[in-house]
């Protein structure tokens, strides 16, 4: 039965390595694309495998499937060894602490040998990616996993939606239950593997209360039976209040007999229908989950009940550092959200059980686009800790930007904490060297991915955003890994070896981080993202007068939060060495300016420009380079599959218009908030638009938009004629080609329906048909649904009357639209009426030079 699976395998993968076969992108970097095969001529084509763990024969059927695609020839796995074979084995006698793998090859013979089955499995995969990305197998390679505990989080929830998830409906869960059909579990489980990720908690942190009833957790052994064979481990998300919730008791006090002794009874029964289970990530005392502190016992109390039921069968506690209190007074300028975890956990320092590991954000607030190191990972030496990232980019454009987020993590784990007056990056702390066990080994710590991804048929959305989950695999195996290896593997492996694609593809990458941060946040001010609403377009203000503790104090005479010593005191939570350099605007980088400080907005920067030009200045930058990526993609047209170049394409020239959105809204917020204009004159200033509301109307009606600097000049045009209504002008621009940039309002739920005519001549034809990542009811007109459409291409004279037509969707209910429930992460309590309806919205009109790069102005 092995080898007829086998057989069939094979034969899907051969087909799927034809370049006539369209790409979907749900093979990722695991496509097994042909490469030229003389340099792997003398390649043994017999693979025999030592042991018979289900590990370790998805290694060997692992190998012949993506040999046999990539060489064009015949690769079997055989019964019997020889000396001209490919070998996969245990390493003898082996530490087994952390995975490492060896490859050895002679003309004759190649030998894989792990010192787990999961060890040989990585290998395998090791060498296929290198034959994948066409180099040379080496004589001798060895590798060591730098931590025990590389995960990812899911935050998938039983009903099927998954929080801050971009890409489509959970593949783990559905209705309530474990999916039926777990097939693209399983192939997740394999993507995790060929990166060198061993664990995936599979469901919400914001746990389902019933998670686990006796019924639930069979369902879940069925997830794990499906992570199995690819040496990933189930865990679970769990509510500290289960004991009460479903075990009935009167209480969750982790102190008391009764719970303690219902937590062993569930873990023992957990164990008995999966005996490699993981453990528990918990979120607790945070953003309305109850916890501990609820019966005045500390994180270390609650952790501790769970580690000791869980220590018996090996598995681990991961309790979550991001604990915080979201209804701080903005009033109060000693009140400070940032200092939360340092606050909470590090005088419980030494407390917690050994298989206990604080999984600590990568910054204090929430993955912004950036913010400093934590402090936390420097103030628990004597405690396991763990790095949480977020491969989904809740903050960082949801999959609809291209931002490779490996250059933050980079950043993040490469940075010196200078804990007791030493060399301690951060790398080194979750690893578990810098502050070794007392008999000198490594504390075991980790790495752990918020990843979120869906249904999708390319698993995260957007196909360059596969590049993270990557990514962070590579830096969770091996921390030190050149990010240029990292980029030009993936890219290779994803798009295949063509020069021209590689360094297209690798370029853009590398500087997509530092873009999206251009035409964001500035200086360590915080993404300037809609932190009420789901966190995608410009919205400064919602960060303000809350409790939510994102607040960036900005007023007329200046802005930032004051953490020095004066302030809220942050800044000394670091180790001395680096508290200091934040302390002082001598030293502090003028990245994180506005997360240490309060300065006026013409402080001068390092640089010598002040802090309110160089906002103006990297906004119009970057929106500019974001807009160039869907210029140097054009070059490519023809080198990639059709399917996912016209997907890229797409994206890219949506974050060539939401740059945009982005870009102004910033500079004109600051600008009105400042005072003090643009020393270029750019801003709220473009020659080239047609404002809506200045064209010729039958029908369009104006509106204001909130907030006003998401809409040029504040305002909307609105057609409520289910007819349809117009706005025309006559143009006055040099004879010529031109592109046309109409910016629009796409809600949720409308499908409005648009045409552009030229002296009635009808020249493009779209509808506002996006369903914005996430799916969310949202009928508001700002900058998280603003968006473009450009047609190219269109030759323009002087007195031509340019016409724009908008037909509204007037469909006021779901159940008119053919759907009978809301989807799930509506924003709105489900008993408030929603208006469904779209009124083809229309912002402004500009022109632009002919060619693949939308109007700049």
């Amino acid at each position: 039965m092995f080898f007829a699976v086998r057989n069939a395998i094979l034969a899907t993968a051969l087909l799927l390595s034809y370049p006539c076969v369209a790409e979907d992108g749900s093979a990722a970097w695991l496509r097994y694309a042909p490469v030229p095969a003389a340099p792997y001529a003398s390649l043994p084509s017999h693979i025999f495998v030592h042991g018979d763990s289900p590990v370790e024969r998805s290694a060997g059927a692992e190998l012949a499937r993506g040999l046999t695609a990539m060489l064009g020839r015949s690769f079997d796995v055989v019964t019997k060894r020889s000396e001209g074979s490919i070998e996969l084995t245990l390493a003898s006698g082996a530490s087994t602490t952390l995975e490492s793998y060896t490859i050895d090859s002679t003309r004759r013979h190649l030998r894989i040998a792990g010192n787990t089955p999961q060890a040989e499995l990585y290998g395998a995969f090791h060498l296929l990616e290198e034959i994948a990305a066409a180099r040379p197998i080496p004589a001798h390679e060895a590798s060591t996993a730098a931590a025990p505990v590389r995960w990812t989080n899911e935050w998938d929830n039983l009903d099927g939606s998954i929080e801050r998830g971009y890409a489509g409906q959970s593949f783990f869960f559905e209705k309530g239950h474990v999916r039926q059909d777990l097939t693209r579990a399983s192939a997740y489980a394999r993507l995790l593997a060929s990166v060198g990720i061993n664990g995936c908690n599979a469901n919400n942190v914001n746990a389902d209360l019933d998670l686990l009833t006796s019924d639930h957790l069979k369902e879940y052994a069925r997830l794990a039976d499906a992570f199995r064979p690819w040496g990933v481990r189930l865990a679970l998300s769990v509510d500290l209040t289960s004991p009460q919730a479903v075990g009935g008791l009167p209480t969750f006090d982790p102190l008391d007999p009764t719970v303690i002794a219902w937590w062993q009874r569930k873990v023992d029964e957990i164990y008995t229908l999966i005996p490699d289970f993981a453990g528990f990530t918990v979120k607790a005392d945070s953003e309305g989950r109850k916890g501990p502190a609820q019966y005045g016992r500390s994180p270390a109390d609650a952790a501790n009940v769970l580690a000791r039921a869980l220590a018996p069968h090996h598995g681990v506690v991961l309790y979550r550092g991001f604990v915080y209190d979201n209804h701080l007074d903005w009033r109060d300028p000693k009140a400070d959200r940032a200092r939360a975890g340092v606050d909470n956990f590090a005088k419980y320092d030494g407390r917690f059980e050994p298989n206990v590991i604080i999984q600590i954000k990568e910054g204090p607030i929430d993955f912004q686009a950036r913010e400093p190191v934590n402090p936390l990972f420097a103030a628990l030496p004597h405690t396991n800790v763990a790095i949480e990232v977020q491969a989904s980019q809740e903050y960082t454009g949801q999959q609809r930007h291209m931002v490779w987020l490996p250059s933050m993590w980079r950043w993040v784990l490469d940075t010196d904490l200078r804990a007791e007056g030493r060399h301690t990056p951060v790398k080194e702390i979750v690893t578990g060297r810098a502050f070794p066990l007392a008999s000198g080994a490594p504390r075991p710590g980790g790495f752990v991915s918020v990843t979120n991804a869906g249904l999708d048929a390319n698993w995260m959305h957007h196909p360059m955003a596969m590049a993270n989950l990557y990514g962070f695999g590579k830096l969770a195996w091996n921390p030190d890994e050149p990010l240029d290896r990292i980029l030009d593997t993936w890219t290779r492996l994803t798009w295949g070896n063509d020069p021209l694609v590689v360094r297209t593809v690798n370029a853009m990458q590398l500087k997509s981080w530092q873009v999206y941060e251009g035409y964001t946040g500035p200086n360590g001010v915080g993404t300037l993202t809609n932190i009420l609403g789901y966190h995608f377009g410009p919205d400064i203000e919602s960060a303000e007068r809350n409790g939510w503790g994102q607040w960036i104090r900005g007023e007329k005479n200046g802005i930032g939060m004051d953490r020095t010593a004066a302030g809220t005191g942050y800044a000394q939570l670091y180790p001395p060495l680096v508290a200091a350099r934040y302390e002082s605007l001598a030293t502090c980088p003028d990245d994180l300016l506005l997360f240490f400080h309060h300065v006026p907005y013409d402080h001068k920067l390092h640089t010598g420009q002040t802090l309110i030009q160089s906002i103006y200045d990297t906004h119009y930058k970057s929106a500019r380079e974001a807009g160039e990526y869907a210029v140097a993609w054009s070059t490519l047209e023809g080198r990639v599959d059709p399917e996912r170049y016209r997907q890229v394409a797409a994206l890219f020239n949506f974050q060539a218009g939401h740059a945009i959105v982005w870009r102004d809204a910033i500079d004109t917020w600051f600008e009105r908030i400042s005072g003090i204009a643009d020393d270029k004159g750019r801003v709220d200033r473009h020659p080239l638009r047609i404002e809506a509301e200045s064209m010729t109307a039958t029908g369009y009606e104006p509106i204001d938009v909130t907030p006003s600097e998401t809409a040029s000049g504040g305002k909307a045009m609105v057609c409520r004629n289910d007819a349809g209504c117009t706005l025309s002008t006559v143009l006055q621009q040099p004879a010529g080609a031109y592109d046309i940039a109409v910016q629009y309002f796409d809600t949720w739920a409308g499908v409005s329906n648009y045409e552009l005519l030229v002296n009635g001549v009808s020249q493009a034809r779209w509808s506002a048909a996006d369903t914005l990542a996430p799916v969310q009811f949202d009928p508001h007109l700002d900058g998280q649904t603003s968006t473009r459409y450009t047609a190219h291409h269109l030759a323009i004279k002087p007195g031509d009357t340019l016409t724009l037509r908008g037909v509204p969707d007037l469909r006021e209910t779901l159940k008119d639209r053919g759907r009978q429930t809301v989807e799930p992460g509506a924003m709105s309590p489900p008993n408030q009426r929603r208006d469904y309806r779209e009124f083809a919205p229309i912002d402004y009109i500009v022109l632009g030079p002919d060619g693949p790069l939308t109007p700049q102005d």
